[in-house]
């Protein structure tokens, strides 16, 4: 595989307005290729995403979706430009694909790696740490394992890294690239809350056996 430089990094994201990790995702997956990475991009419609990222998105929907069975619902707030691209269908299908992808994946907690609180990343870093399998490696070994297991983690907490469920060749956060690329606007998935039926409730559990000796000493 070819060396990705940073040069050739900052040369693509200034030609298709993409983010650094997209660029250098896409130059790996196409040996080093600038033309052949510039395509990728807009294929997935990451490269018009890029620079529609820092226009402010206040319009938008608040979706939602109930699981057959009403036992899972979810609300989902997903913010666009205007209040034209909103009542568009095509937004409309996102914000419920959205809310689907969310009942679908019950350990996601938040939108994006940035919104896992610090204390939380510093809880999960100490469980890594203090796992047996690299108990006797080196601090420098042990810091890089623990650093890889650690991103790991994160993106398995977080929505926008979750492989589509119609999808699973694409994350939530391509889905929203692409949505971006057809409807023009920068889209943001802004927050979310799942319901699930007696979550949090104490249920009252007791036992059949002392029941029914109950029941016949009360004869």
């Amino acid at each position: 595989m070819a060396e990705i430089s940073a040069k050739l990094v900052q040369e693509l994201r200034q030609k298709t307005g993409a983010g650094m990790m997209d660029c250098k995702k896409a130059l790996k997956e196409n040996d080093g290729d600038l033309a052949k990475a510039e395509e990728w991009l807009r294929k997935k419609g990451i490269a018009k995403a890029g620079a529609k990222a820092d226009r402010v998105a206040a319009e938008g929907l608040v979706g939602s979706y109930i699981h057959t069975g009403g036992r899972v619902g979810v609300l989902v707030e997903v913010n666009c430009e205007t209040d034209f691209v909103a009542r568009r269908e095509e937004f409309q299908t996102l914000v419920r694909n959205i809310a689907m992808q969310i009942a679908a994946c019950p350990n996601v907690e938040y939108v994006k790696v940035s919104d896992i609180p610090a204390d939380i990343v510093q809880k999960e870093k100490n469980i890594e740490m203090g796992r047996d399998d690299i108990a006797n490696k080196p601090d420098n070994v042990k810091e890089k394992i623990v650093q890889g297991r650690i991103d790991k983690r994160l993106k398995e907490m977080t929505l926008l890294d979750q492989p589509y469920i119609r999808d699973q060749s694409i994350t939530v956060e391509e889905l929203v690239k692409q949505a971006i690329a057809q409807l023009g606007e920068n889209i943001q998935v802004r927050r979310f809350v799942r319901f699930v039926l007696g979550e949090g409730i104490e249920k009252q559990e007791s036992n059949f056996a002392d029941e029914v000796a109950a029941q016949m000493g009360n004869k």
